[in-house]
């Protein structure tokens, strides 16, 4: 036998643990694997047994048992230059990954650069590499849902679905901030400044966070000009074109609410750029939190705090949930709606 695959002396086998117990092999192959049907009693000596001679499982021996990898797949619908530059996207995936590591889940990052990558997620999720999977900023027209209904794999969302026939779609399971209800309180806050000529910053609107935001804009200011609305793409570059457009159309403008963090320290840029005061001449509210862009902002941001880490841990919660009832419980778990505050600083 190749020295790579001989067993350690010291290493205790499952024979001797199942000697130590006075169980079977099988038996205590099913316990230390996480098997079902065997009585409390012959858990609890095996148990003992695997602490005292400090037997560590065989993972592949696990899988055959379980029909269960350990790995769940984290599916983030953007390019790599995107995610790597804002920071939303790190605080959810150390949510997700502090989550899976308590319950010992390894988690395996999958980016789309383009829609080629898709076929190359489908071979893999179709692949049996991982029990489950976690997506996120994903767009109404992406394939992502279709394909993990056709292969059948337990999926959970970050952000409300667009792709559904319509709300009471219950296969579906999400986790998604209040979005609209947090745009709501923005604006508020800007009118009760004394704003009156409030500008919107919206993401893409083919992301639902984006389209929420917009309606909460628009459910305060019903008869707002059309001509205050400008949509961006959630970066700061963005951001900046979209203020240059609004400026150009409504010079007069006081306020300005932005869907996320990074586009409003864009708009703060090129309203310092074009000689306004921030909030003397232009109040200026974000959305998100990020602590590293909102309270770095020169002046700090006031935005609305989603707690995207707590969302991305509530994620893979529900993924684990709906794992460990396979077969179960009646149905899945429900789409969870976390809260949003504002959080008040020096820019409004």
């Amino acid at each position: 036998m190749p020295e790579q695959h001989r067993v350690p002396a010291n290493r205790p086998t499952l024979e001797v643990v199942a000697a130590r117990a006075g169980v079977s092999r099988a038996t205590a192959s099913r316990v230390v694997n996480g098997g079902d049907g065997v009585r409390s009693h012959l858990v609890d000596r095996v148990r003992k047994a695997v602490r005292e001679l400090g037997y560590v499982p065989n993972p592949a021996a696990r899988t055959l048992v379980t029909r269960r990898t350990g790995a769940v797949a984290v599916i983030i619908a953007e390019p790599e230059v995107r995610i790597f530059s804002d920071p939303f996207f790190s605080r959810q995936v150390r949510g997700i990954s502090k989550e899976l590591t308590e319950q010992d889940n390894q988690l395996v990052l999958l980016l789309v650069e383009d829609r080629g990558d898709y076929d190359r997620i489908e071979r893999y999720l179709a692949g049996g590499h991982v029990d489950g999977a976690l997506a996120f900023s994903l767009h109404t027209d992406d394939p992502l849902p279709e394909i993990t209904r056709r292969i059948g794999m337990p999926t959970v969302y970050g952000g409300r679905p667009g792709w559904t026939a319509g709300a009471g779609d219950l296969g579906v399971v999400y986790v998604d901030a209040d979005n609209r209800g947090g745009a709501r309180e923005a604006v508020r806050h800007l009118l009760t400044q004394g704003r009156r000529h409030i500008a919107h910053i919206a993401g893409p609107l083919d992301q639902t966070s984006a389209a929420d935001r917009l309606d909460g804009y628009r459910d305060v200011l019903r008869d707002a000009d059309p001509a205050l609305t400008a949509e961006g793409d959630f970066t700061s570059a963005g951001g900046a074109r979209a203020m240059r457009q609004l400026l150009d159309r409504r010079p007069a403008l006081d306020a300005v609410f932005a869907a996320n963090d990074l586009m409003a320290t864009g708009a703060l840029a090129v309203l310092r750029e074009h000689g306004r005061s921030v909030p003397g001449d232009v109040a200026l509210v974000g959305f998100d939190d990020t602590e590293s862009v909102a309270e770095a902002a020169d002046p700090p941001l006031t935005t609305v705090r989603q707690d995207v880490e707590g969302m991305g841990r509530l994620m893979a919660r529900l993924l684990l949930d709906t794992l460990h009832r396979a077969g179960v419980a009646p149905g899945p778990p429900r789409p969870v709606i976390t809260p949003t505050v504002l959080v008040r600083r020096a820019s409004a």
